[in-house]
């Protein structure tokens, strides 16, 4: 193998560094702002006038995966309005979900 290869093949092996990593920080910071009227999105919240699952129950699904989460809101279902999230927003709001395990 040559050298050019050897370096090419350990930068693929390095996982994502945290300047690459979803906020959560700012995540939360969106739950609280688009989703709590609808969704419980932190351990301190009162129940909201809504069918709509906690944050904590989406997190602790057997089939919760952030980057899942992160793709239906950007494509969200009729119920939920349209935020206009960008990519890193999704993200965000995903790793947050992802926290409340």
């Amino acid at each position: 193998m040559t050298k050019a290869r050897r370096s090419l093949l350990s930068v693929l092996a390095v996982p994502a560094t945290s300047a690459l990593a979803a906020d959560v920080v700012d995540g939360e910071r969106l739950a609280r702002r688009w989703c709590s009227d609808c969704h419980v999105v932190a351990p301190n919240q009162q129940t909201p006038m809504s069918e709509a699952p906690s944050f904590a129950a989406i997190a602790r699904r057997a089939d919760f995966n952030a980057a899942g989460v992160a793709f239906f809101l950007l494509n969200p279902h009729p119920k939920m309005p349209d935020m206009g999230l960008s990519r890193t927003a999704a993200e965000d709001l995903a790793a947050y979900i992802g926290t409340l395990k």
